[in-house]
Formats: structure tokens, C-alpha cells, sequence
């Protein structure tokens, strides 16, 4: 399967359909025309479509059909644009590009705008040449941003790949690459950084869109020195007036709804009570995980969620249709139920509830009523993809230990503060026991170790650190080797010798989510490809990760999508403290700190 002809290639079909000359190949007839351009709805309107594009809109397409044509009934429901997913990352699903096509058509999402970043930093230009092969052959619109970070830190961390000028301008020349991703290093850009500064010229050379990532709430002239470096737009805002600030100068605010990120309510009171312009604001996902999509939706669900926080129906579709399209010089192809755009809609009988009752893409009747009636097509990952879990030996619970000074009882240890629903954590200080000079956990004041495994070239180095906010109350132990965004391992947990069994668990499945309580195994996510994604459907993902978050339940945990909690904790370019394969990173000030504190030192 390909995206429909280029339109110049077309037209002239769609004009002859369109003048009734020609036949079209489907007509959905009497629905209610949503149209995201003029911000109205039309009833009893007619929509034919030719060559996977809409050739005519309008009140009678009788015209239009001929002996071949299909014609659908839309019976009063309201014809939708296709939705868009402005930003968003794939691997977050634990799926592959196809996988995710398949499970997110039935929600009504047709066009994605994905950022490999993750299959980048362990695979790097393969890895992401792979992902965007796979993007070109689906059955839904799926653009690629080549990303920009990798490492996403340079210094802090060392991923499996790094990136600069010249890869950046070789994927330029890809033809799925529509944008520049997400820029991560904003301290490097604010300050000039000669590497940031070339990725970002050979984007803009190509005339291809800038991703955005400003993760600090500071708006003063670190924020003013990132918005003149050219990012287009931001999706880590939380508060209102992140949104309000990005939108004043320039910049589009990406809103996000993923399974773990909720900023949309807070951001959304700068249209419904600051009456800001809405064209600036685009809806988006970041990261969703494989049982959000299986179980409560996709675009539809941040839809939904936009209208209940007391958006008007059509300016929500409108976020998320026509705004991501046009800010990515794409409102001539997609984003609309209009002459010439890529024939993507959904017919559902409420704007506010959303059913996705049929979804059209590129002119085939792509699902209906939550059934794929297209397949994507199988596309295999070489055996390369699927060997890249690489630790230099055994782990043993010696791995996991904290030295302290000799003789100390007690030691003042930096810890990671997990805050449930949002990407930043907090820097905490705590005392800690030591005994036999090694600093201990503490699992009635929550604070149990986290751990860093090098796992791209086996070079054998374990960081060890604090964190809190899990809330776990047995002897259990989670390891991932999906660790934002540099996917080395990350293990967290209260007995280390839980840490060493899920830690080689999954170097022996070539990679995944494991989660061990009281020695033995009480869930796993095999991960195969990167150790990232799965190529099994997105239902069997989801029940496997299903057993992962029942097993950390069962463990003590209460926080809500604990696991995408956990998978963040590696990510060194959001702020205040973080872990990677360096060691401890205060991201406020974008330095290694060490573990324990000299006492009276400050932290």
C-alpha cells in the first residue's frame, strides 16, 4: 500500500469527477459537513472521492456516481477530517510503524507525525532508515521527523548512535521526512551550541519544520535564546502560561494527552478563558502506551478530553486536523474534508462523545465501528534490529551497591522524586542508612535504588541511585530496556537481588519490560526489535503490559501509568534530577552530581 498520487497527478481525474464526467470511486452522501476551514457545520452535504482524494463537497453528488461507485449512507452523522497526531513517538506503544497503524485506524486516526528518537539512539540512521521504510508502505499517512538529540544530552550520556550536521542533512533527503524532531537540548541551543545550531541550518536549508522541546518553566531569556533558535513548536507545557508564552511568540503550543503526560486542561483555559487564538494550538499525544490505545482510543480520546475541559467541538477537530496540517506546510494535503486533500474522514453520530463509526483513509473505507477492514502490510526488521541487549556479564546484587564513607551510619543521599502524571521530577535530598559502607534503601519511607545498565556496548557500567514515589512495599524488582531516550536498562526496586534477576532476564529475552517479586518472574513484555517494540498486535502487547502493571500494583505501586513513570527516569533533558550511564544529572544546572552528599554540603 502507497499514499494516494501526488494531486498534480490527479487532477484531472478529480476534476472530471467533479463536473461529472467521470465517475467517482466512493460517495458517503447526507452527512453533516464538519468543515475545519470556516469553522462551521453544513448539513445534508454529499462528499465524493476519486483517486484517494475528495474530488467534490457539496449538496448533491448525484453527478458523481456512476455503475462502480460505492455510496454510503451517512444518515445525518457528522463527516469528520481524518485526525492528526502532531507529535507523537511510536516506539512508546511498544509497537512497530504497522502495529500502531493497526490499532490506532479504528480510533479515526489517519495522519501521524512520528519522531523515531528512540530506535535512533540504539540503532541511530538504520535504526530510524528502517521506521521510515515501514511509514511509507502504511494505509494511513505517516511522516517522519528526523531526530534531532541523539544522544539527547551529548556529555551527560552516551546513547547507542550520536547525530549531527551531516546526519541530520542525510535524512533531510529522505522523501518521508517532513520536519526536524523534537530539539531536546534547549541549554545547548540557548547558548549557542555550534552542533544544535547545524542540525537546525540543515533543516531549515531543506524547508522542513522544527520541533520544539523547552522543558524548564523558566520563560525569561533562556526561553526568548530557544525561540530564536527556530523551534516551531513546544509540547512541554504545563501550565497556562507556558501555552500563552510559546503562542506570543510564534511558536505553536502542542497540547498533550498520552497515557502517562495530562497537560492539556491546564494549557486549554488560554482559548476558553484568555481567548488566545486557537489556530496556534495543536493537540498531540507524545507517548501513548500500547493499552491506551486498545482500550480508550487515540486522537479521539485527547478530543474528547479537549471538549470536556470546555472546548467547543469544531475548535477541537480543529486542533487536531487542520492545525497540525498546516503547520507542518501540509493544509493543501491533509487536515480537511476538501477538493484535493487525501480522502481522510470519520462519520460519527456525536462530536462531543465521538463514536468512530467509520473512518475513511486515502479513499478506502479503512474501519468500522473498532474493526480494521485494511492490513498493514508485514514488514520484517533484520536480525540486526533484533540483537541489541548487550551487558558484559551477569548481573549480581554486588552491581547495586552504593558505596559510603567507612564507618558512617547515615549518609544524605540525592533521590529522584517521581510526580505522577508529569514528565519533570523532583531533586530530593533524604537520610539513609549505611551499613558495611554501603548506603540502603528504606522501603518504609518509599525510597528504594534505581539503576542504570550500559547495555548498547557492553562495557559493564552499572549507575546506582535513589528514587521515591513508587510506593512499593514487597521485595520486587522492574527492569526496562525502553529508558528515555537513551534505552540503556533502567532497574528499579527494593532487593537488589530482584534488580539482578529482571536486569538479566532481559538481556536473555534481547530486551523488554520485566517485573520480579520474591525472586521469581510475575510479568514480562518481550520487546524484541531494539528492545523497543514488538511486531505481535497491539492487543497481545497490551495484555502483556497489562500483566507488567498488575504485577507492580500487586507490589504496592498506586501511581497512574507507573510504568511510563519508570521509563522516563533516564531522560537527562528534563528537569530537576535524573540517571544515565554517567551517573546522577542535576538538569537544572545540566551537570553529574554525585549520589550521597559530604555532609554539611549543600545539594
Amino acid at each position: 500500500m502507497t499514499a494516494p498520487a501526488p494531486w498534480q497527478q490527479s487532477v484531472q481525474r478529480l476534476v472530471d469527477v467533479a463536473a461529472g464526467r467521470a465517475p467517482a470511486d466512493l460517495v458517503v452522501r447526507g452527512g453533516r459537513w464538519v468543515n475545519v476551514h470556516s469553522a462551521e457545520i453544513l448539513p445534508r452535504t454529499d462528499i465524493a472521492i476519486a483517486a484517494g482524494r475528495f474530488a467534490y463537497c457539496g449538496p448533491d453528488a448525484g453527478h458523481c456516481i456512476g455503475p462502480d461507485t460505492r455510496v454510503i449512507e451517512a444518515e445525518g452523522r457528522y463527516m469528520v477530517p481524518g485526525l492528526c497526531d502532531a507529535h507523537m513517538h511510536v516506539e512508546s506503544g511498544m509497537l512497530t510503524v504497522g502495529q500502531f497503524v493497526r490499532a490506532v485506524l479504528p480510533h479515526g486516526t489517519t495522519s501521524m507525525f512520528i519522531d523515531p528518537h528512540e530506535i535512533a539512539n540504539v540503532l541511530g540512521l538504520a535504526g530510524v532508515r528502517l521506521m521510515h521504510d515501514e511509514a511509507l508502505v502504511q494505509p494511513a499517512n505517516v511522516f517522519v521527523q528526523a531526530p534531532s538529540c541523539v544522544p539527547s544530552a551529548p556529555g551527560l550520556e552516551r546513547a547507542g548512535a550520536e547525530f549531527g550536521p551531516d546526519e541530520i542533512a542525510q535524512m533531510m533527503a529522505w522523501p518521508g521526512i517532513v520536519g526536524l524532531g523534537e530539539v531536546m537540548n534547549f541549554p545547548g541551543v540557548a547558548a549557542g551550541d555550534p552542533r544544535m545550531m547545524g542540525e537546525i541550518a540543515a533543516a531549515a536549508a531543506a524547508g522542513k519544520t522544527i520541533g520544539g522541546h523547552y522543558a524548564s518553566p523558566d520563560l525569561g531569556l533562556p526561553f526568548h535564546a530557544y525561540v530564536a533558535g527556530g523551534a516551531a513548536d513546544d509540547h512541554e507545557g504545563t501550565r497556562k502560561e507556558d501555552a500563552v508564552a510559546r503562542v506570543r511568540q510564534g511558536m505553536r503550543a502542542m497540547l498533550r494527552l498520552g497515557s502517562a503526560w495530562h497537560d492539556v486542561a491546564e494549557q486549554i483555559r488560554a482559548v476558553t478563558e484568555d481567548r488566545l487564538d486557537p489556530r496556534n494550538f495543536i493537540l498531540c499525544t507524545d507517548d501513548c502506551h500500547s493499552g491506551t490505545l486498545v482500550r480508550e482510543g487515540h486522537m479521539n480520546r485527547v478530543v474528547r478530553h479537549a471538549i470536556a475541559q470546555g472546548l467547543a467541538p469544531v475548535t477541537a477537530i480543529q486542533m487536531a486536523t487542520i492545525n497540525a496540517a498546516a503547520h507542518f506546510g501540509l493544509e493543501r494535503e491533509l487536515g480537511s474534508i476538501a477538493p484535493g486533500r487525501r480522502a481522510d474522514m470519520i462519520l460519527t453520530s456525536s462530536l462531543v462523545e465521538l463514536p468512530v463509526e467509520t473512518v475513511i483513509a486515502q479513499g478506502r473505507v479503512a474501519a468500522e465501528n473498532g474493526r480494521l477492514l485494511v492490513e498493514p502490510p508485514r514488514f520484517d526488521y533484520p536480525p540486526e534490529a533484533r540483537a541489541t541487549v548487550r551487558i558484559a556479564r551477569p548481573l549480581t546484587e554486588a552491581d547495586f551497591d552504593i558505596p559510603a564513607p567507612a564507618g558512617a551510619d547515615e549518609a544524605t543521599a540525592r533521590v529522584i522524586g517521581v510526580i505522577e502524571n508529569q514528565a519533570p521530577t523532583r531533586a530530593l535530598t533524604a537520610r539513609v542508612p549505611v551499613r558495611g559502607g554501603v548506603a540502603q534503601m528504606d522501603r518504609a519511607r518509599d525510597l528504594c535504588q534505581i539503576a542504570l545498565v550500559e547495555r548498547h556496548r557492553g562495557e559493564g557500567r552499572v549507575v546506582n541511585g535513589f528514587v521515591t514515589g513508587f510506593g512499593y512495599e514487597a521485595d520486587c524488582a522492574v527492569a526496562s530496556t525502553v529508558a528515555h531516550d537513551c534505552h540503556h536498562m533502567i532497574v528499579v526496586g527494593t532487593s537488589k537481588r530482584d534488580m539482578a534477576l529482571a536486569a538479566n532476564r532481559l538481556a536473555e529475552v534481547g530486551g523488554g519490560v520485566a517485573v520480579f517479586r520474591d525472586g521469581r518472574e510475575a510479568a514480562l513484555v518481550p520487546l524484541p526489535i531494539a528492545g523497543l517494540m514488538s511486531d505481535a498486535p497491539a492487543e497481545q502487547v497490551a495484555a502483556q503490559a497489562d500483566g507488567v502493571i498488575e504485577a507492580m500494583r500487586a507490589c504496592g505501586c498506586r501511581l497512574n501509568n507507573a510504568y511510563m513513570q519508570h521509563s522516563l527516569l533516564a531522560l537527562a533533558v528534563i528537569p530537576e534530577l535524573r540517571i544515565s550511564d554517567q551517573g546522577l544529572i542535576d538538569v537544572t544546572r545540566f551537570r553529574h552530581v554525585p549520589v550521597l552528599l559530604e555532609e554539611g554540603a549543600e545539594p
